[in-house]
Order: structure tokens, then sequence, then C-alpha cells
């Protein structure tokens, strides 16, 4: 198992990245949420890992975050959900989004990333709130996440999509409060 890889980026073409570790270049799937967290190319890079063995592949997929990789594990796991799936489900929303939905039992947040329907997120509810249950009870997620989520709804709300909004509240700093997480957000995204 690969469990990280520390290397320089040498290419990005979403999704995929490459990764040179002592000479030898790693193709990493990766979620738009690393991706957009990811260094320029030339520069060192580590990610947490996830190794998945087909009989016509061995595909390596890289994440910013170890709840991400935790989340994509979980994700895979769930009958008819596979790893383009998983990525697709972190791509359009954040950990502490997810852990959100599955609180609330929200499917329609779900159904917003492409590739899901509605029989697929609410087949992604059920297994995950048995999954995720002692996680997702947790005080700090609870609070994280609302402020989360209450930042990302402002952005949707002022016309930015969820891509955006989820990069913008990932590079705010933790325990922001709403207001001030909206303030800071709407800066970072009239920079890029």
């Amino acid at each position: 198992m690969i469990g990280r890889i520390s290397g320089n980026l040498l290419q990005k073409q979403p999704p995929q990245i490459i990764v040179d570790v002592h000479g030898v270049g790693y193709e990493i799937d990766v979620p738009m949420s690393t991706l957009y967290q990811l260094p320029a190319v030339g520069a060192v890079v580590m990610l947490f890992t996830q190794l998945i063995v087909r009989e016509d592949a061995h595909l390596l997929y890289g994440f910013a975050t170890e709840a991400e990789r935790a989340l994509f594990r979980q994700l895979i796991k769930i009958s008819g959900v596979g790893a383009r799936t998983a990525l697709s489900v972190l791509s359009g929303m954040s950990v502490a989004d997810v852990h959100a939905a599955v609180r609330a039992q929200d499917s329609a947040r779900l159904i917003k990333v492409p590739g899901i329907g509605k029989k697929t997120a609410e087949r992604l509810l059920l297994e995950l709130r048995d999954r995720l249950g002692a996680q997702v009870g947790a005080v700090a997620t609870d609070v994280a996440g609302s402020a989360t989520a209450d930042v990302v709804n402002a952005l949707n709300a002022l016309g930015y999509n969820d891509r955006e909004a989820n990069w913008a509240v990932a590079q705010l700093p933790a325990g922001v409060v709403v207001t001030e997480g909206i303030r800071q957000a709407l800066k970072l995204l009239s920079k890029s």
C-alpha cells in the first residue's frame, strides 16, 4: 500500500497530476479540492494516497488531507460508488459539507454533484450515516460544519458555484465566524 507521496510536482492536468519521487513520476488522480491547494509546478508537494488495484490497472489517488482520504475510503465501500464518483463528491463538496449533508439527511446538496442522481444520493446518505456516525455527531464538527455550510451558502447566493465557494472556504483559517468568513472568501475570490 502506498499511503503517502512526497516529491516535486511535475505536471497538472485535472484531474491528474504527476509527482516526481526520486526520478519516478507517479500519475495521481486528485479531487478538485486538492488540486486547488497544490503549489506551482516544480514545487515540493506531499499527498496522502490510496492505491486501488484492478485487473487492468493500478490507480493512485491523492488527497491534501487525511480527512479527504478517509471520506474517499468510506465512499468507495458503498455499493455502486466507484473511485470516479467518490472523486466527484470530493471535488464538489468539502468533507465538512458532506458531514453536514449526512447529518441533515440533505440529498439536495449531493444531487448538485455531477454524476450523483437522487437514488445514489439517498443511498450515500443512508450508508454514510451508519459509517460516519461517531464523526458526524462530534460537537467540533457540528460547529465548523455549520459555519462552513453557511459561508458556502452565502457565496452560492451571491452567484459563485460550489467549486469556487468550497475552494474559498478551504483557504479560511479554522474557527472563523460566518460574517468574517464571507468577507475573507469574497476577497480571495476577487483575486483569483
